[in-house]
């Protein structure tokens, strides 16, 4: 343990970083609740979203290290604002005119498009709790409506009444003029038609925990801020969750930045300690836009298991979260390879490197051995030209090029000519485009076939990858890469694709020759 500690306390990965400067907020003094407190918010508007997977994961990275460094217990709480007005239907979900009538009610008063939970807001939570649960995080989950229905926020709340000109002050600094004649941290809760008020407060009275307005048919009404009569605006409910729970760390998107002074005095007017934070760039989608919970634009976490691992997402997660990041079908290939390879080099790495280590922080410092003996990048050449539709066409090749894999010793390369196949046939296949060769590459794909076909070095990827190389050089290409950029282009119908000499190693010699001169005819391009 000491050469882990050691190894932590300077390891230049942001996780540890992170966790070196929240111990430091205890260097005095352990916390008095006995635990350090991590927070990831929610937002249940719709269905969640891998940025909200982000969150959970890279907290749980830094929650690690922290327990790496210290001896102090922590938690994880996952806080859904499900008592939050519906502000707009969003646009993916089913019949979503059956909802206009609910706009404006707390998301767990709306009845679930999907039928099958007590309120959309309840749906919502399940499925963010479902998805968590398949990654195997530690966490306890807090829904906003049971936090204020409940009575374990009535303290706070009271304190807010109490505090209400400091409150509002802090908030009217950050509001248009406009704004502010409207404005209440407070939001009455219609006791007759539930909906949630945004309407000014005629009186806070601190002493009976009360607040008087006009609803929006005039009337006076006067409810108690406690027992979930109110909940806060979003920027005060920040802050109040944070001294009512006292939370030490919590981490959010870029475009929380401006507002977290505003967080941070609304906690410490209520009581609290403001936390350490985290700020990370956003998630946007292939058109570079914003991902919108309510748009449903980018990947799903569904839809990303749907091609690759967990650990996979996890890694693409763990990458400079200070850089916004797209999230689209094309970076699961490349996430998937890297992640095998850091796997493979964490065998061989000591402890000081190990802790710089990705998968280090994705497995909590006991990663698995690598099984992949073959590139998922590879691995979806293979799926083009062996037209494979399942994981059994490609496992006649990987059993020629690695004779001692089979899908019961190599379970991770199993599983990947399996999400190969699907990724192939759907994101490869419908955008393929053959072209047929100019004379120079012509001269030199024939020159390739005719060497393959007296080629007696067997599989070695290294030899064929030089002998590869060594014909484009003696066609004159240069730069190099556009030999193989045109080998690509020809006989794979794309202008990437993996080293070519593993390729011809894992297809066949005699396999690649024929495809060679299927290109040269034309047959690939029609």
């Amino acid at each position: 343990m000491s050469e882990l500690r050691d190894a932590a306390m300077s390891s230049k990965a942001w996780p540890f970083e992170e966790a070196r400067r929240l111990l430091k907020r205890y260097e005095k003094a352990p916390p008095e609740k006995g635990h350090v407190l991590f927070e990831t918010g929610y937002g249940p508007s719709g269905l969640p979203h891998i940025g909200t997977f982000g969150e959970v994961a890279r907290t749980t990275m830094i929650r690690r290290a922290f327990e790496a460094i210290s001896d102090i217990p922590t938690r994880l709480i996952c806080f859904s604002d499900d008592l939050d007005g519906m502000r707009k239907v969003p646009d993916n979900v089913p019949d979503p005119a059956a909802l206009r009538e609910h706009l404006q009610k707390p998301l767990s008063d709306v009845p679930d498009p999907y039928g099958t939970h007590d309120s959309f807001g309840a749906h919502n939570n399940a499925m963010l709790r479902r998805f968590l649960d398949t990654f195997g995080f530690e966490y306890e989950f807090i829904s906003a409506t049971d936090f204020y229905r409940s009575g374990r926020f009535d303290a706070v709340l009271l304190r807010a009444a109490e505090r209400y000109d400091d409150l509002m002050a802090v908030m009217l600094k950050s509001l248009r003029e406009e704004r502010r004649q409207t404005y209440s941290i407070f939001l009455p809760i219609h006791p007759e038609t539930g909906r949630v008020l945004y309407v000014p407060m005629k009186h806070v009275d601190a002493r009976d925990g009360t607040v008087t307005f006009d609803d929006e048919d005039g009337r006076e009404m006067t409810l108690p801020v406690t027992g979930g009569n109110v909940k806060l605006q979003w920027k005060p409910d920040f802050g109040a969750r944070w001294a009512a729970l006292g939370v030490d760390f919590e981490m959010y998107g870029k475009d929380h930045s401006t507002n977290t002074p505003i967080y941070d005095r609304i906690c410490e007017i209520l009581g609290g300690r403001k936390p350490e934070h985290y700020t990370y760039e956003l998630f946007l989608d292939e058109n570079g836009e914003k991902i919108s919970k309510s748009k449903g634009n980018g990947l799903t976490i569904d839809e990303w298991l749907e091609y690759a691992s967990t650990e996979s997402l996890s890694y693409y997660m763990y990458l400079k979260p200070r850089t916004a990041k797209r999230l689209s079908w094309d970076v699961i290939p490349k996430a998937v390879d890297e992640y095998h390879q850091q796997l493979r080099a964490f065998a061989t790495q000591d402890m000081a490197t190990r802790v710089n280590n990705p998968v280090w922080h994705i497995h909590n410092g006991t990663p698995p051995e690598s099984n992949m003996v073959v590139p998922f990048a590879m691995l979806l050449n293979l799926a083009s030209v062996a037209g494979a539709t399942d994981k059994e066409g490609l496992w006649g090749f990987i059993r020629r090029y690695a004779p001692e894999a089979s899908p019961q010793t190599h379970p991770d390369l199993d599983q990947a000519a399996g999400f190969a196949v699907r990724y192939f046939r759907d994101f490869v296949a419908p955008h393929r485009k053959f072209r047929l060769p100019n004379e120079q590459e012509r001269a030199a794909m024939a020159d390739l076939a005719g060497r393959l076909k007296a080629w007696e070095g067997g599989l070695d990827a290294e030899a064929l990858q030089t002998l590869v190389f060594s014909v484009g050089k003696d066609h004159g290409f240069e730069p190099l890469r556009d030999w193989f950029k045109a080998l690509y282009e020809v006989l794979l119908g794309a202008s990437q694709g993996p080293r070519f000499g593993g390729f011809i190693a894992l297809y066949g010699v005699d396999e690649t020759v024929d495809l060679i001169e299927k290109g040269l005819s034309g047959a690939l391009a029609n």
